[in-house]
């Protein structure tokens, strides 16, 4: 007997991103020498304290069910982080807790958009907006920004707009391209948001890791945006805990009701020991983080360098995000071993194939002709993994 699967789920693709770094994680357990840029974590411990406050809380015993929507201090220990150092002021029925990022715009997508609805993506996006959205039955509406800079202009975000708009996926700093927007930038985008009524989802998971002396501006933080503006973060980027599992909404008190009901009715509570772990996140001592973006910006610098110097390969440097989207398309028309390569997901294939090299290909991304770099590893293998590539490259004819 063969079981149909609903027409929703066949219209899911797997996430790219995560398959890449499974196949490269199970080839470094059959012993070969994987480097993998493909990772979407940051290579370091979770703080001691962190963990520690985890032991505690199990030490404790507190490892029963909690409330849905999160544990009360930790709701709170958000809303005072958001005033800190977002000056946004929300009350804890603001705030959901969910099982990372991730779960949180999952869950927000699905409590926002009805079948036919549009929502704005910028092009190239991360890789499960689009797919969040269908599966909400909305329609994923795509800006191309390779032209822009990987920004949206507040003139392709007007022509954009149809009468079916619901929403626009705000994502800055961004993955895969780690561009951030200034002040002035984001202020244009949101004049457009209010003169046409659209729900900005704003996800700010990078907001700690932006470098160059720039500084984080929530779209929220706009005159007449808060009310309009649901913001997503967690603790996976920023204090090393992506597989915590812990991410956070904030936004209008109907929406956080929305999402918390539906939360109630699919995983109910995040687990109990890793919400006590990101209380400690939030509310202690935060001066790793700078010596974390410090380490951040030296890795771009010479993963930018080594890129840049090689054979017909474009980057752009990033100002945030641990990730360099760079152009290879001039790699395309060559050749490696007498087959022509013709796209970047054979390159990536190749690349990990020949040289045990892991990176994302750009059609994850909605970019093909580009290849996401991570540098979230350590300087050594990055020189390392570009002398592969440099070596790579030479053969082609």
């Amino acid at each position: 007997m063969t079981i149909e699967l609903s027409k929703r789920i066949q219209r899911v693709k797997p996430s790219p991103t995560l398959a890449v770094s499974a196949k490269a994680k199970q080839m470094k357990a059959a012993g070969k020498d994987v480097i993998s840029f493909s990772a979407g974590e940051p290579d370091f411990s979770t703080p001691e304290s962190i963990c520690n406050a985890a032991i505690k809380a199990i030490e404790d015993r507190k490892t029963r069910y909690t409330p849905a929507s999160g544990i009360p201090e930790l709701r709170t220990a958000v809303v005072e982080k958001l005033k800190r150092e977002n000056e946004l002021e929300y009350q804890a029925s603001d705030i959901v807790i969910s099982v990372g990022a991730k779960h949180s715009l999952y869950n927000i997508i699905q409590s926002l958009i009805n079948d036919g609805d549009e929502v704005i993506i910028a092009q190239p996006y991360w890789v499960s907006y689009p797919a969040m959205i269908q599966l909400a039955g909305g329609v994923p509406k795509i800006i191309d920004t390779i032209a822009s800079g990987y920004k949206v202009t507040p003139e392709q975000l007007v022509t954009a707009v149809t009468g079916q708009t619901k929403a626009f996926i705000f994502n800055n700093p961004s993955n895969p391209t780690g561009v951030v927007y200034s002040q002035q930038e984001i202020e244009a985008l949101a004049k457009v948001c209010i003169e046409n009524n659209i729900i900005v989802i704003s996800d700010e998971i990078y907001e700690h890791l932006i470098y160059d002396g720039l500084n984080h501006y929530s779209i929220a933080q706009c005159p007449e945006m808060q009310e309009r503006t649901i913001v997503v973060n967690g603790v996976s980027k920023s204090y090393a805990m992506t597989g915590w599992r812990i991410g956070y909404m904030a936004g209008p008190t109907n929406i956080a009701a929305a999402v918390g009901k539906l939360q109630s009715q699919s995983t109910s509570n995040p687990t109990s020991i890793a919400q006590y772990g990101a209380l400690e996140a939030l509310t202690g001592d935060q001066a790793f983080i700078k010596e974390w973006r410090d380490e951040f910006s030296r890795r771009r610098d010479i993963l930018c360098e080594r890129l840049s110097a090689l054979d017909s390969v474009k980057c752009i440097k990033p100002q945030g995000a641990f990730y360099m989207f760079v152009d290879m398309s001039a790699l395309l028309t060559r050749a490696y071993q007498g087959e022509t390569i013709k796209t970047t997901l054979r390159l990536a294939e190749l690349l990990l194939e020949k040289i045990l090299i892991a990176v994302v290909p750009g059609e994850a991304f909605g970019a093909p002709g580009f290849i996401r770099f991570s540098y979230a590893v350590s300087a050594d293998v990055i020189n390392t993994g570009i002398d592969r590539l440099a070596g790579f490259i030479k053969e082609l004819s």
